[in-house]
């Protein structure tokens, strides 16, 4: 409550202070042009017919992280980024979330042309389960210019995966100049626990990031842009005390994994004559994790005594290659501008075990493994033409079409024998502990392509009202074809005020990674109130097993997207507010694990026979994605901002924004090929429908003030986050995070010499979510929630050093 408090006191005193400045000169506007979701050039955001948040490279630097994710998280409301862990790959290549809905329903472009996503489907208990989405941090803030967030359903116009909204990361573009920076940061925090109520001290975490970026002439008028970043960051851990041990202990490592990253990115650009030019782009990034499993003790089924005689901690480690690279060419033809580019991009995630033993090889076991492989590529190439067209109206109207063709691959490689194998040691589990490695069964290599073409025309019918349509059509290989269209418009009352709105459909193809990933891995189940390992196969869902579990081909995702909002704007302050109505219905999700027992109730025995055909290796349970799940997700999103210069003390930005978000399930899957057995089992339990209704906050506030005088600044924020439940499949053993507001503090001093020197606190007051509680956390290994949206590191401290020339 106390923090409530700060936070109504900061409002309280950016309102003073702005009414304070009222008489003084205001800051001169700031007409930030965009590109996302209008082809009409030389529109502004406020002039946009659907919200869009403009975010500079100065606001991401001043974040503290230096992640493009969590960076992203802290400056634009309706997004979060939480931080898993024990969660396999997903600890490594974390999903972000927009309006509340699935990390891969979020559209991601880089220079205005798709973004691959990761090779990684999120298969554990995450925020974004099921998903396969573009991993962000893949991208370094040091590269970027500015992100534009078109927060509206766009498929219409980009195509599948736009239903939540678009994500466009624009690179640097310079012939000149440069910067490079060094920052520093550890985590610095008070650690309360469900078992340790009265705390703990720790600093862990220690963060060092060098980036850099330096802009290059390439003839009279070309430009070239290179950036490069290294980050290496140590492992935290919030883990519970374990007690199981003599002498209670923490045994586990819950946190972030440890990571090292290097990346480099070059933009180019150069007029060929007059009125042609080229562009390109390149980017490369190699990031290596170690993350821990859960905890195996010494008296655990699948230890080795002879090999970890006090038990050990398996550790996933995973190599990570991303690479993409773009070329194109702009021009004039007749009177119509054509923008013809190709781009091509992979995400190959290797994954291997250490500290870890296969129990059923015995003492012959290894300790580490090769668990195999998994890529993603896309190619896609578009011709982009605009042209205006004089109707006699109050403005030219803009023509836009174009065609696009997307070819994409999904390959699993097969790690070592002693990852995957049944070894002669009769009871024990197969594998390696913590993540079995991919079987020769598990290998695939396959891939699609599709066609589209669309059509986008913008009507300036009168100087007050703007009307723009697009149509869509998209033919895809694998499972048929799909059209959208979409109607915006706008009416201008007054130069200070405005209404917007639209109705758009939007679609999403089922990933190739959702209908083609398979593995067998080890998961934590409740059972009886005990965290109790099972071997769990993950199928296609036109495989033997699936099918007869009830599987069919996926299918697209289909959307239908509502939204009405008012501009407001006077002088240096301005007001947005949109509300918007998402319909998703055939939403893919993976289904629950379905298990069996070769001895208990005759649906156990059932199921055990149909997930373990013969030659099998006895799995615990099994589970596929499935279409089935509708949902309607409403909220508001509130963005204010007001800028002024004062003589004596300063420039201030002052901004609060706030996004009202909730999502109803109105339909789960079924099937009737399992609807004979006497307790038929559920597809989507309880457990996942309230992680789609409640598992991200409700509401989310930002309230920043930034201020500037001389060669000082400072920024401070406050965010508040709403409570999110943390459901399981029984009621008693859900609980919630709690409502909390961090406060982050920045100060900054320009030396004589030209060195930025800056300080700064995330999460000033040491704020966590709610621990986890003993009844869920029954070993320990899980002190505080994963679906946290701010995470569970509490106070980090970070300094920087920058020079620019």
């Amino acid at each position: 409550m106390r923090y409530r408090h700060i936070l109504f006191a900061a409002a309280s005193a950016a309102s003073l202070i702005a009414t304070a400045a009222a008489a003084q000169t205001p800051a001169a506007d700031i007409e930030e042009i965009v590109v996302t979701g209008t082809r009409t050039e030389g529109r502004s955001r406020l002039e946009s017919l659907a919200p869009v948040d403009v975010i500079n490279a100065t606001a991401l630097q001043r974040q503290g992280t230096t992640e493009l994710g969590a960076a992203l998280a802290t400056l634009a409301p309706s997004l979060d980024f939480p931080r898993p862990a024990i969660t396999d790959g997903t600890d490594s290549v974390r999903p972000a979330t927009l309006r509340g809905l699935a990390p891969d329903q979020t559209l991601v472009l880089l220079n205005g042309m798709r973004r691959h996503a990761s090779a990684l489907v999120n298969v554990n208990g995450s925020i974004g389960r099921g998903s396969a989405a573009v991993d962000l941090n893949s991208i370094p803030t040091v590269a970027l210019d500015r992100i534009e967030v078109l927060r509206d359903g766009a498929s219409a116009q980009y195509g599948s995966d736009a239903i939540a909204g678009v994500i466009n990361l624009h690179l640097r573009e310079a012939r000149s100049g440069g910067g490079v920076s060094y920052t520093y940061g550890v985590y610095d925090t008070e650690i309360e626990t469900a078992r340790i109520p009265n705390g703990y001290r720790k600093k862990d975490g220690v963060t060092n990031t060098v980036a850099g970026w330096v802009g290059l002439p390439v003839g009279a008028e070309g430009f070239l842009t290179v950036s490069g970043e290294y980050r290496h960051r140590n492992p935290t851990s919030r883990g519970d005390l374990d007690p199981r041990p003599a002498v209670p202990s923490i045994t586990s490592r819950y946190g972030d994994p440890q990571a090292e990253d290097i990346t480099v990115y070059a933009n180019a650009g150069t007029p060929l004559n007059e009125t042609w030019s080229l562009y390109g782009f390149a980017g490369y990034q190699t990031r290596e994790t170690d993350s821990a499993a859960n905890p195996r003790l010494a008296n655990n089924a699948n230890n080795v005594p002879a090999i970890f005689p006090g038990g050990f901690l398996p550790r996933i480690t995973t190599d990570i290659d991303d690479f993409t690279a773009a070329f194109g060419t702009k021009g004039e033809v007749a009177g119509f501008s054509v923008d013809a580019g190709v781009v091509y991009g992979y995400n190959k995630v290797h994954y291997g075990v250490v500290d870890s033993v296969n129990a059923s090889l015995g003492n012959a076991s290894p300790t580490t493994f090769d668990a195999g492989t998994m890529q993603y590529d896309q190619w896609v190439a578009g011709i982009d033409v605009t042209k205006p067209l004089d109707f006699g109206m109050a403005k030219p109207a803009t023509l836009a079409f174009g065609v696009e063709y997307r070819h994409e691959g999904y390959e699993i490689g097969a790690g070592d024998l002693a990852s995957y194998t049944l070894g002669p040691v009769a009871g024990k589990a197969a594998g390696s502990q913590g993540f079995p490695g991919f079987r020769p069964s598990n290998e695939v290599d396959v891939s699609r392509h599709s066609y589209a073409a669309y059509v986008d025309i913008d009507l300036p019918i009168t100087e007050a009202l703007d009307v723009d349509v697009a149509g869509r059509f998209e033919d895809f290989s694998d499972f048929g074809s799909t059209a959208n269209g979409k109607i915006s418009a706008r009416y201008e009352f007054t130069p200070a005020f405005a209404l917007r709105g639209t109705v758009a459909t939007g679609f999403r193809a089922p990933a190739l990674q959702q209908q083609y990933f398979t593995a067998t891995s080890t998961n934590f189940i409740l059972i009886n109130g005990v965290n109790t390992p099972v071997e769990v196969g993950t199928f296609p869902s036109v495989s033997a097993i699936a099918t007869a579990l009830g599987g069919k081909p996926l299918e697209a995702e289909e959307s239908v997207n509502y939204s009405i909002g008012g501009v407001f704007r006077s002088g240096a302050f301005e007001l947005t507010v949109d509300a918007y109505r998402i319909e998703i219905d055939n939403r893919i999700v993976l289904s629950e694990n379905i298990q069996g027992s070769p001895t208990g109730s005759a649906t156990a025995q059932r199921i055990f026979q149909l997930i373990n055909p013969p030659g099998s290796s006895g799995l615990g349970a099994a589970r596929f994605f499935i279409n089935g799940v509708d949902t309607t997700t409403k909220g508001v999103d509130i963005v204010a901002r007001y800028r002024f210069d004062t003589e004596n003390i300063g420039r201030f930005d002052i901004t609060a924004a706030a996004n009202f978000n909730s999502t109803d399930v109105t339909r789960i899957p079924t099937t009737t090929v399992l609807s004979g057995l006497p307790v038929p089992p559920i597809l989507f339990d309880r457990g996942n429908r309230l992680t789609f209704e409640e598992g991200t906050p409700d509401q989310k506030h930002v309230a920043a003030v930034d201020w500037s005088l001389g060669d000082f600044g400072m920024t401070a924020k406050a965010t508040y986050y709403g409570d999110v439940l943390v459901p399981n499949n029984a009621a008693n053993l859900d609980y919630k995070t709690g409502d909390h507001v961090l406060v982050d503090l920045e100060a900054r001093y320009q030396t004589p010499i030209g060195v930025n020197v800056a300080l700064g606190i995330n999460n000033l007051f040491d704020e966590y979510p709610n621990a986890t509680p003993t009844r869920v956390n029954t070993t320990g290994p899980i002190g505080f929630p994963s679906y946290s949206p701010f995470g569970f590191n509490g106070r980090f401290l970070y300094g920087r050093l920058s020079y620019n020339w």
